[in-house]
C-alpha cells in the first residue's frame, strides 16, 4: 500500500508538471547546461590598440538622459558586450575619482584621494606604464585639468589628489607621448618651487602648445616629438560655455598615436570629465550637454575600431554622480530630473567593450578587474 501511494503521488506531481508546460514531450526536455567556458582571453586575438573612454560620473541615468535628449539614440547602442563594475573604495562604499581611477588604472583598491597609491601609500604601476613596457605609444586627454584625479592616476603617484603641482611634476619623465587638458598654471606658475615644467618638458623632447598660442585644430604634431597641449590656465570651461577642443583633440590623438606607434600599437585614455561636474551641481542640462559631446567621441572611437579592425574600445565611468533619477512626467524632449546628492553615489556603473577581447568585459566584477583585463590583453603580459 505504501509503495502504491508513493507511486500515485509521483504520478500526480508529474501530471502537474506536464500541465504547466502543455507541449512538453520527452523529446523536448532541455539538456543539462554546458560546462563553464575557459578564460576568453586564451581564445581571442589580442588587440593592437586600446582606447579607454572614461565618462566621469556617467551612470546609467546620465546615459539615459543624454540618449533621450538626442532623439533616443546613443553611440553606445553599437556595443553588444556590456558589464557592470563595482566602484567602492577601500575605505568607503562611495568612491571618489582618485580611488576609482587608481583601481582601474593600477589594479588596487585604495583610499579616497589616493593617486596611484595603494592603501599603505605605496606607489603602484598603471596600465599606461605597462603599455609603455610593450613599446606602445600612449596618450591622455581630459576636459578637466590634466592633473585632475582620473588622468593623474595613469602617470603619477601621490598621496593626495589635490597636490596638483606635485602631480604636474610627474608628467616630466613620464614619457606620455600625447596629452591634452587644462592646468597650465601648475606647470609654469608654481608655488611649491621655481621650476618651469613646460621648459623641462621641451628639453625632454616635447612640443608644448596651449590655448593662448594656437587652436588645436591648427596643429599637426611631428611624429619624432612628443606632444602636449594645455587647454586652460586652470579648469576648462563647460562645452555649453564654448569649450570645443575635446572632439578635435581626440581625433588628433588617435591619428598621431596610430601613425607614431608603427606596429607596436597604442594606449589612450580619454575622459569626459565634466559629466561629473554637472552632477555635482545638480544641473541636468550640464550633465546632458557634456554627455552629448562625449557620445560623439565614443562614436569616433568606434569608427576608428571598425576601420582599423585591431582596436579594443572600452567605455565606462569611475562612479555615478548626483544620484540622478528621471521622474514621472518626463517626455523625451522635456525630462523631469531629481538628484539625491551633490556628491557621488555608490551604485555600480556600466562597462561597454567593442573589438578584439571585448567579451572579457561581460559580467559583474570589481573595478580593479578592468586593469587586469586590459593588462592581460596587452601584446605581452609584462610584470
Amino acid at each position: 500500500m505504501r509503495k502504491y501511494i508513493i507511486l500515485t503521488l509521483a504520478t500526480i506531481l508529474l501530471g502537474i508538471g506536464c500541465d504547466t508546460q502543455q507541449n512538453m514531450t520527452p523529446s523536448t526536455v532541455l539538456p543539462p547546461p554546458p560546462p563553464p567556458l575557459p578564460p576568453l582571453v586564451d581564445k581571442l586575438d589580442k588587440p593592437e590598440n586600446i582606447i579607454l573612454l572614461i565618462g566621469d560620473g556617467m551612470g546609467l541615468t546620465q546615459i539615459t538622459a543624454g540618449m533621450y535628449t538626442q532623439g533616443n539614440r546613443t553611440e553606445l547602442e553599437r556595443i553588444k558586450c556590456i558589464g557592470l563594475q563595482k566602484t567602492y573604495a577601500d575605505n568607503d562604499v562611495v568612491t571618489d575619482s582618485a580611488a576609482s581611477a587608481t583601481a582601474f588604472a593600477c589594479g588596487v583598491k585604495t583610499y579616497n584621494t589616493a593617486i596611484g597609491m595603494d592603501r599603505d601609500t605605496l606607489p603602484v604601476k598603471s596600465i599606461l606604464k605597462f603599455a609603455q613596457d610593450n613599446n606602445m605609444s600612449t596618450g591622455l586627454i581630459a576636459t578637466s585639468t590634466i592633473v585632475h584625479a582620473t588622468p593623474a592616476c595613469f602617470f603619477s603617484n601621490n598621496k593626495y589628489r589635490r597636490n596638483y603641482e606635485e602631480i604636474a611634476a610627474d608628467m616630466v619623465g613620464s614619457d606620455v607621448d600625447f596629452f591634452v587638458g587644462g592646468g597650465k598654471k601648475y606647470f609654469e606658475r608654481r608655488t611649491i618651487d621655481d621650476r618651469n615644467l613646460i621648459d623641462e618638458l621641451k628639453k625632454d623632447g616635447y612640443v608644448i602648445s596651449d590655448f593662448a598660442q594656437k587652436d588645436i585644430v591648427d596643429i599637426t604634431p611631428a611624429l619624432d616629438k612628443k606632444f602636449g597641449y594645455l587647454t586652460a590656465d586652470t579648469d576648462p570651461i563647460p562645452v555649453s560655455g564654448g569649450r570645443d577642443y575635446l572632439i578635435p583633440a581626440s581625433e588628433l590623438g588617435l591619428e598621431y598615436l596610430d601613425a607614431k606607434s608603427a606596429d607596436n600599437g597604442f594606449f589612450i585614455m580619454i575622459e569626459g570629465s565634466q559629466i561629473d561636474w554637472g552632477g555635482h551641481s545638480n544641473l541636468l542640462d550640464y550633465v546632458v550637454s557634456e554627455f552629448m559631446e562625449y557620445d560623439k567621441v565614443i562614436g569616433m572611437a568606434l569608427d576608428f575600431a571598425d576601420k582599423d579592425g585591431k582596436t579594443l574600445v572600452v567605455v565606462t565611468a569611475d562612479h555615478e554622480t548626483g544620484g540622478l533619477a528621471i521622474q514621472p512626467g518626463s517626455t523625451m524632449d522635456s525630462l523631469e530630473a531629481a538628484f539625491t546628492t551633490t556628491k557621488h553615489s555608490g551604485t555600480m556603473v556600466p562597462v561597454f567593450a567593442y573589438g578584439p577581447g571585448a567579451e572579457n568585459f561581460q559580467g559583474i566584477y570589481e573595478n580593479t578587474e578592468i586593469f587586469e583585463k586590459l593588462k592581460n590583453l596587452l601584446p605581452s603580459e609584462t610584470k
